[in-house]
C-alpha cells in the first residue's frame, strides 16, 4: 500500500499539496484524518475486537503512515481513549433516547426503558461493550483504568435523580448509613458522588444492587452464557429480572419501552435493537 504523509515541515513546505497559504484547509484535513482514524478504529473493533485497534491497522485503513497518527493520538493508548469516549457517547445517548420517550413522571417506565437500552445497545455491539465495561480498555491500554469511569458516571447521571424521586417521592425503602458496613459505606459514598450526590447513602446501596443483577444479565447475554438454555432469547429473563427490582423499589412492574419479543435471537447480535 502507498502511504501518504501529512507530515509538515517549515515555511514553503507543503502538507499533501496544501503550501503554507493553505492553512486552513491543511486545519480542515488534519481534522478530517483524525474523524477518518477514530471511523476506522471503530471499524476495527467491531471486526477484530479490542485487539485489532492498532496505530498500524488504523493507518493502513486511512492511507497515512503510523507515524502521522502519533501526531494526533498519544499510541494506541490515545487512540482508544478516544474510541472509547465515542462509544461511551453513543451508549449513553441511546439511553437518554429511551428514557426521553417515557412519560413525564412514569418512573417505573423510565427504568423499565433505560435498563432495557443499555442490554439492547450492548447485545448489538458485543466487541464495543467489551472495551466499554469488559476487559477491552485494561488490557488495550496495558492495564490502564483511567477515563473507564465515564460510563458510570454518565450512565449514573440518567439514573441516579430517578432514584432520587423514589426517595422523595417516598417509594424506595433503604437503610440508614449507620448501618451500612465499613468498607462498603466508602465505596457507596465515592459511587454516590459521582452519580448524584442528593442520593441517601442507602438509596445509593440500592441502585447498585440493582446495577448489579442488570450487568449480570447484560454479561450473560453479550457472551450468550446458557445459550444452551435460552436459544430463543434473553427476553423473558430480562422481563423476569425487571418484574423483582421494580417493585423492590415501590414500583409495579412495567414493560413500556420494550416491545422487542425477540431480542437478543441473532446468534450475533446483530438483531437486538433498542
Amino acid at each position: 500500500m502507498r502511504f501518504r504523509s501529512i507530515a509538515g515541515g517549515g515555511a514553503g513546505m507543503s502538507v499533501d499539496g496544501w503550501g503554507e497559504r493553505g492553512g486552513s484547509r491543511r486545519v480542515r484535513l488534519r481534522e478530517q484524518l483524525v474523524r477518518d482514524s477514530r471511523n476506522a478504529a471503530r471499524q476495527l473493533i467491531a471486526v477484530s475486537g479490542v485487539p485489532g485497534v492498532t496505530v498500524t491497522a488504523v493507518a493502513a485503513r486511512v492511507g497515512v503512515t503510523p507515524a502521522a497518527l502519533y501526531r494526533y493520538f498519544d499510541g494506541r493508548r490515545g487512540l482508544i481513549l478516544s474510541l472509547y469516549g465515542d462509544i461511551a457517547a453513543e451508549l449513553v445517548e441511546s439511553v437518554r433516547a429511551a428514557l426521553a420517550g417515557q412519560d413525564e413522571g412514569d418512573l417505573g417506565g423510565s427504568l423499565h426503558a433505560g435498563a432495557h437500552a443499555v442490554l439492547a445497545w450492548s447485545v448489538a455491539h458485543p466487541a464495543e461493550f467489551n472495551l466499554l465495561m469488559g476487559a477491552g480498555f485494561p488490557e488495550a491500554a496495558e492495564s490502564e483504568t483511567s477515563g473507564t469511569e465515564v460510563v458510570s458516571r454518565e450512565l449514573g447521571a440518567l439514573f441516579g435523580p430517578l432514584f432520587t424521586e423514589l426517595v422523595r417521592r417516598e417509594l424506595l425503602e433503604f437503610e440508614g448509613e449507620e448501618t451500612i458496613p465499613e468498607p462498603l459505606r466508602g465505596q457507596l459514598r465515592r459511587y454516590r458522588d459521582s452519580v448524584d450526590p442528593e442520593l441517601p447513602l442507602g438509596a445509593a446501596r440500592a441502585m447498585l444492587a440493582c446495577w448489579r443483577q442488570i450487568y449480570g444479565l447484560l454479561c450473560m447475554a453479550v457472551n450468550r452464557h446458557l445459550s444452551f438454555a435460552l436459544e430463543d432469547g434473553y427476553e423473558a429473563l430480562f422481563e423476569d429480572m425487571m418484574a423483582d427490582l421494580l417493585p423492590r423499589l415501590g414500583l409495579e412492574a412495567s414493560r413500556r419501552g420494550c416491545g422487542v419479543s425477540a431480542l437478543f435471537r441473532d446468534p450475533e447480535g446483530a438483531e437486538a435493537v433498542s
